[in-house]
């Protein structure tokens, strides 16, 4: 496993420079192909989970049978892999807008941002594949409910600011969520593990970019611009709580329709509570507890701001934590 580390600053380099240096050298050490690497010929057994307990909490049901849960955990599984799709849309397009600002400059940023480009596309073309192929062997009638470019619109219509904070917040969950819940868990299917291991390794180098980039925007920006990123923060975190809410539902009523017997209403509401509990933890709560961007967003951040900050989250970790 040799992705890098988020790592601080060391002192007496370079600024960032040397940063998106160590992060060139790792993208071209670990570069992987999709068909090569990752799925090499393989499908998904059905026999297996996908997600983790850490992460589904899936256990908290515990009316379903085994068969049930393994079905449920292949559901959450299938959106995990459409979310990650869905963020990567308007992350690819920031990662090339980002480069374009040092085209005519610093030449080592501008190869870690298109490398970075680059990469998120190919994460776009795996997780669609990934799509594909679950729909082959599920029952009809998943849906995915937001629309990817109708959300990276929404998203970039922000501030730089608020999008490089959401942008680190996202890439470091996935790397927290790997190396605590997937990695370990050795009843996972071994394909849907192998696309996360990948994914981690190349992710492990964006989320030191995003840092290096959030902390550029924010010493060039103005204290009253800065107030109007946390502002236009907190708006998209409320909006990803939005489709978590959407999505969430949905996926319950999918389970419950083809789990194969008839739930209480009483069990299918809990289905639906519990859904929306793992996906606030995976999709807001894991990223904004996490230690790295914690330690960031307090260091960037004034007290006053950070409690309008916690002041937004209180009602979505208070859910996703009881």
């Amino acid at each position: 496993m040799e992705a890098a580390t988020l790592e601080r600053p060391v002192r007496n380099e370079r600024p960032s420079t040397d940063r998106y240096a160590r992060t060139i050298e790792a993208s071209k050490r670990i570069r992987w192909d999709i068909d090569r690497d990752v799925i090499r010929g393989r499908n998904f057994d059905f026999d297996r989970k996908f997600m983790p307990d850490g992460l589904s909490k899936i256990p908290l049901l515990t009316f379903l049978s085994p068969r049930e849960a393994r079905f449920l955990s292949q559901v959450q599984g299938r959106t995990y892999a459409n979310m990650f799709a869905l963020v990567e849309r308007y992350i690819g397009a920031k990662a090339s807008e980002l480069s374009r600002s040092h085209s005519l400059g610093d030449q080592i940023a501008f190869e870690a941002l298109v490398r970075m480009t680059d990469e998120e596309l190919k994460h776009q073309a795996l997780f669609r594949r990934l799509e594909r192929m679950a729909g082959e062997r599920m029952p009809a009638g998943y849906a995915f409910k937001p629309e990817p470019d109708d959300v990276a619109r929404a998203v970039l219509s922000k501030c730089d600011w608020a999008v490089l904070a959401l942008t680190l917040d996202i890439e470091i969950f996935s790397q927290a969520h790997y190396r605590s819940s997937i990695e370990p868990d050795a009843q996972l299917d071994p394909l849907w593990k192998d696309v996360f291991l990948f994914h981690w390794k190349e992710e492990s180098q964006h989320a030191i970019l995003d840092e290096i980039e959030w902390r550029r925007e924010h010493a060039r920006a103005s204290a009253p611009e800065r107030d109007q990123g946390v502002t236009d923060l907190i708006a998209l975190v409320g909006d990803v709580d939005g489709i978590v809410q959407m999505q969430s539902a949905a996926d319950a009523d999918y389970f419950v329709a083809h789990c194969g017997r008839r739930l209480s209403d009483t069990e299918h509401a809990r289905i639906r509570d519990v859904m929306l509990k793992a996906y606030r933890w995976q999709y807001v709560v894991s990223g904004a507890q996490g230690t790295r961007f914690a330690e960031v967003i307090a260091e960037l951040a004034t007290p006053d701001q950070m409690q309008r900050i916690g002041a937004a989250l209180g009602p979505i970790v208070e859910h996703a934590t009881t």
